[in-house]
Parts: C-alpha cells; structure tokens; sequence
C-alpha cells in the first residue's frame, strides 16, 4: 500500500485520479435566496 498502488488513497492522490478510495467532491452551488419582506401592520 503506497504510491504505487492504485487503489490505495495515496496512489490515487500520486496518479492524479479519483475512485471510490478518492471520491470526487461535487461542485456544491451556492442558491442565492431573497429575504422574505417583514410585514409592518
């Protein structure tokens, strides 16, 4: 288990690909939402 070993985390990480040892983190979008108006009665 070492750099040599693809697939081991750190052969991933050595190789530059992702896996199921190295998943892929997901582009997580930022959703811009409104403030609700308060209500003045």
């Amino acid at each position: 288990m070492g750099k040599g070993d693809i697939r081991s985390k750190r052969g991933k990480i050595w190789r530059g690909t992702f896996g199921n040892c190295r998943p892929k983190k997901k582009k997580t979008t930022v959703q811009q939402t409104q403030a609700e108006p308060v209500k003045t009665d």
